[in-house]
């Protein structure tokens, strides 16, 4: 396990200690990018600097002693991270969204277990979506009572961020039927983290396997999931911010890479010009991508906004959920296009020399991909589709 010392623990205050915080682990983190991405090297001491900077708590209710950043902050520090490094960007992203929904299910007393437990440096990753049901949802892994004692048995994947993390978050079924979220000790016995995760791009995210075999489970520490249906909330639209800010980080990304490959590149012979950067149809097409990558920026801003109204606001209703969910769902679509728009076109107008190993510039494409894969867009359009033809409402979950 990844080492913790909780007395060199930043703390944020305000949205700005956050920002900066960001822009300190981006810098560690872009430094050893390229060689982590090609020897599939799990970033370990670049996740341990973003919880010693204070960053795993920055959502965390001031009421807990966290800063509470407002959530435009939060997509900027998501979009700051993933342009260093999408792996290391991602990584984060489940504890956060985790630790909005303690909110909504927790106790008092759980909730200042797990808050200062993630103030004092620990992490929180998911024990994910299971690999061989008929869809994400579906769980085949249980929580069972015997004796008085309650034990988990199961096998999840996707579960990102498993090998740094100090709790896993697993979703069960319940002795009674119901879906229940445990936080188990990552040490507790009869849990197996393995880093089997092989995707051709976010290589090194840990999104691999956790077995749970027999593992004894603390009842102080399984919290109901019937709780998030008993009011409308903005859950969904929470989750999938965090989603857009990382497809925008890897855009922002892959566009930079595109100014300094060009500039770089040979103009091609019917362009009779001196350089490629003076290319009248490079020129367009860079004019493009910028267009694109600024659209994706403002529809995140604009996205994050709105969840900063919905912030001040006692509870929320089922119209301002939606209303939430859709205006991420078209932060997303754009972000998706941009991803991968503009990692493509970086090879493309970098030419010949931009395909060469060494430069590895075709990792933005490659986490663009596989990252995008992660709630696709298609659905999202539907959903906008039946909303503002129809008036229906999306589905409340976290895909949404």
């Amino acid at each position: 396990m990844a080492y913790i010392n909780s007395k060199n623990i930043q703390i944020i205050e305000n949205d700005q200690d956050a920002i900066n915080a960001a822009y300190q682990v981006a810098d560690f983190a872009l430094e050893g990018r390229n060689a982590r991405d090609q020897n599939r090297a799990l970033p370990f001491a670049e996740v341990e600097q973003f919880s010693q900077k204070g960053l795993g708590g920055l959502r965390i209710p001031k009421q807990y002693g966290g800063a509470y950043v407002s959530n435009k902050t939060l997509a900027r520090v998501f979009r700051i991270l993933n342009k260093a490094d999408s792996s290391v960007g991602q990584i984060p992203q489940n504890q956060i969204s985790l630790l909005y929904l303690i909110d909504l299910m927790g106790t008092e007393a759980q909730k200042q277990f797990i808050f200062q437990e993630i103030l004092a440096g620990k992490r929180l990753a998911n024990g994910g979506p299971e690999r061989h049901t008929k869809d994400a949802k579906t769980l085949n892994t249980t929580l069972s009572l015997e004796n008085s004692h309650y034990y988990l048995q199961g096998e999840k994947f996707y579960s990102t961020g498993s090998s740094f993390a100090h709790w896993l978050a697993i979703k069960a079924i319940h002795p009674e039927g119901h879906v229940v979220l445990v936080i188990v000790n990552r040490e507790a016995q009869g849990i197996e983290v393995i880093d089997d995760w092989d995707g051709f791009g976010q290589r090194t995210t840990s999104s691999g396997s956790v077995r749970l075999n027999h593992v004894e489970i603390d009842p102080f520490l399984i919290f109901d999931e019937r709780l998030l249906t008993a009011a409308p909330t903005y859950r969904g639209a929470y989750s999938q911010l965090l989603q857009v800010a990382i497809d925008v980080g890897i855009a922002e990304a892959a566009f930079e890479d595109t100014l300094a490959t060009v500039k770089k590149a040979r103009p091609i012979v019917d362009a009779q010009v001196e350089k490629a950067s003076f290319e009248h149809y490079t020129l367009q097409e860079v004019g493009k991508l910028q267009i694109q990558l600024e659209a994706a920026i403002l529809l995140l801003d604009e996205a994050a906004e709105y969840l900063d109204e919905l912030d001040q606001l006692e509870g929320v209703t089922d119209e301002q959920a939606a209303r939430a969910s859709i205006l991420v769902a078209e932060a997303k679509i754009y972000a998706n296009d941009a991803a991968l728009n503009i990692s493509e076109k970086l090879l493309e107008l970098g030419g010949s020399r931009a395909s060469l190993s060494q430069f590895n510039l075709d990792q933005h494409w490659r986490n663009a991909r596989v990252h995008t894969l992660h709630d696709p867009v298609r659905w999202k359009l539907h959903a906008l589709g039946d909303y503002y033809l129809n008036h229906q409402l999306p589905a409340r979950h976290a895909w949404i």
